[in-house]
């Protein structure tokens, strides 16, 4: 796909999330940044890129991850206890274990984690961590929302997810923030005001993405301009275009209609599960009341019921696991790739500011050079009018020519002074020769002019036109314009360098950032295609779970309730009534006689 940047294009950045063998091609394109050294931080044991060798400090950082880590970390939380180790109040600590060991991290310390490693890579994805608890959580708790068991519990299973994301992400589990996070015995306040942590700018756009802690360039990235997310771009690229449209609607599938969905039916099966509950115990009740076959019966179906209460119950919990949590922290992730878009985005505005910036310095000097260029000819015009003996511009003016040191005589024209033996020196235009052609003195001079302070215009009319434009110029600045207009050239062609740095460094940044986030994206969906559909497979194993519980239950009660007689008009096996006759019947099998063969009217009146 061609790109739609502004000229000249930048080069193909490199990829880090795959093998990619033509980045020749970059290494020769941006040589002229090779001569910078990476700076050496020993805190961060991950080497600062030369602009040059971006792309292949990202392939070497992916295959040596490979190679040291060909399996992902083992990686679990293993309790959340409440303490109030190293604090005023209580707080719960989790227990994570890895590799044998063991260290307690609070929430706050997953949260400066992410952050962390959000500054460290602004253009990888970085997994989500569970929200904090809502006011709702507050007032329904009456304050023990930090305690209370369910919401513990979930923060702990979402907490694992985030650090098993990490840990399963090419790039990010060889990270040393995240490795000393794992670590015990390690001080995480001092981990979070350390390098490479200590080195980040306030700004994320005044630092390199690939590299935010390099301090090598800093004079280049801070006269960067530091736009906003909404400030519209001239030539967008349609790649980022298509994500962003994406990205919204993902997050309107998710937040909008998925989500939504999924709590209500969870509400309603919660509402099922407490009417089998309830239903189930007073069908327990009732089949106390009752005797032989109609109470089994009874007392089966109660069981039943609650059998499906309890199924119903794990199942959500099962469902709350499995499908509403990942659903939940997918929609995290459509917030988190909207802000990296929206920073690729500024990153993109940043290099056509700096572009057009630069184009109208460009424009600047070369007016100013024009104003230049039509300085000197106006000078040397002057000076030769000077030359041919026209009367050279009123001495208010500061420039131009002094007049002749003869004074004319009264009534005559002036009176020449030409020595062969002079101080040829004294006049830069001392050795101009006067016209050749023989003409007399008097058709060669002017008329003499009157006072220079009353003089007007007369034979020497385009001269004093050009005297008057230069008094008048002059008079305007109260500076020499000539100083002032080759200062503002030198100034100009300054900012023309510093921009030029700052442009390189703008292009080398943005297509770094285009194809790094282009390849996290991918992968992004590659996991996101795995993790639906093992969603999906839970979702449907869950519910066919409990159907196989709800079968069997109901499979036993169907057996007891087959004991009962269906037809009520027969007699039942036995000679006794199935649910028991009411009291003072007669003799046995007379009540049920009457209900079987009614007596005729006829037997009536013979008896």
């Amino acid at each position: 796909m061609t790109s739609s940047f502004h000229s000249p294009p930048p080069d193909e950045a490199p990829n880090p999330f795959r093998e990619d063998d033509d980045d020749e091609d970059d290494h020769a394109s941006s040589g002229a940044a090779s001569d910078a050294s990476p700076p050496d931080h020993t805190e961060h044991e991950r080497p600062v890129p030369e602009r040059s060798e971006s792309a292949a400090y990202a392939q070497q950082r992916v295959q040596q991850s490979v190679q040291e880590r060909e399996e992902p970390l083992e990686i679990s939380i293993i309790d959340a206890v409440k303490t109030t180790e190293g604090a005023k109040s209580s707080y719960i600590a989790y227990i994570v274990q890895h590799d044998n060991q063991q260290v307690a991290r609070r929430y706050s310390d997953f949260e400066s984690l992410r952050t962390a490693l959000s500054r460290l890579y602004p253009t990888l994805i970085i997994p989500p961590i569970p929200s904090k608890h809502t006011l709702g959580d507050y007032a329904a708790k009456q304050g023990k929302a930090k305690e209370d068991t369910a919401l513990v519990a979930r923060r702990r299973r979402t907490l694992l997810d985030f650090l098993n994301r990490i840990a399963r992400h090419p790039i990010l589990s060889n990270e040393a923030i995240f490795v000393r996070f794992l670590t015990p015995g390690v001080s995480w306040s001092e981990v979070l005001h350390s390098p490479p942590l200590s080195l980040l700018p306030k700004n994320p756009l005044h630092a390199p993405s690939y590299a935010p802690t390099d301090v090598s360039h800093v004079t280049a990235y801070a006269s960067l301009p530091a736009p906003s997310a909404a400030h519209p771009l001239k030539r967008p690229d349609q790649r980022f275009i298509d994500s962003e449209l994406f990205t919204q609607k993902f997050a309107q599938h998710l937040e909008g209609s998925m989500e939504k969905v999924n709590r209500r039916a969870v509400k309603r099966w919660s509402d099922a599960a407490a009417d089998y509950s309830e239903l189930g115990a007073i069908l327990n009740g009732f089949s106390l009341s009752e005797s032989d076959a109609l109470a089994s019966a009874i007392e089966k179906t109660g069981q039943a019921v609650d059998s499906t209460f309890m199924s119903t119950a794990s199942m959500l919990q099962e469902w709350e696991k499995t499908y509403t949590e990942p659903l939940h922290t997918y929609s995290q992730f459509a917030s988190i790739i909207k802000k990296l878009l929206a920073y690729r985005h500024m990153k993109h505005v940043q290099y056509e500011m700096v572009s057009d910036t630069l184009d109208g310095k460009h424009e600047s000097l070369a007016e100013l050079e024009r104003s230049e260029r039509e300085a000197r000819r106006l000078e040397d015009a002057l000076t030769r009018g000077s030359v041919i003996g026209l009367p050279p511009p009123a001495p208010a003016s500061g420039s131009g020519s002094q007049p002749s040191s003869s004074s004319p005589g009264p009534g005559g024209p002036p009176a020449r002074e030409e020595s062969d033996g002079g101080d040829s020196s004294s006049s830069p235009f001392s050795k101009i020769s006067p016209p050749a052609s023989p003409v007399p003195t008097d058709a060669r001079q002017p008329p003499p002019p009157p006072p220079a302070p009353k003089r007007a215009g007369g034979g020497g009319g385009s001269l004093s036109f050009l005297g008057a434009l230069s008094h008048t110029l002059q008079g305007i600045m109260d500076v020499d314009p000539e100083m002032t207009r080759r200062n503002q050239i030198g100034k100009t062609r300054d900012a023309i360098n510093g921009l030029e740095d700052a442009l390189q460094a703008s292009t080398q940044d943005l297509k770094y950032a285009s194809q790094t986030i282009q390849a996290d994206l991918d992968r992004f969906q590659r996991q996101k295609v795995a993790d639906f559909r093992e969603m999906c497979i839970a979702y449907a194993k869950l519910h066919r779970e409990w159907a196989r519980i709800n079968l069997e239950a109901w499979e036993e009660a169907k057996r007891e309730i087959e004991k009962i007689e269906p037809d009520p008009n027969r007699v039942p096996r036995g000679g006794s009534g199935s649910g028991g006759g009411p009291a003072g019947a007669g003799p046995s099998g007379a009540g049920t006689s009457a209900l079987a063969a009614p007596t005729s009217p006829t037997s009536l009146r013979h008896g």
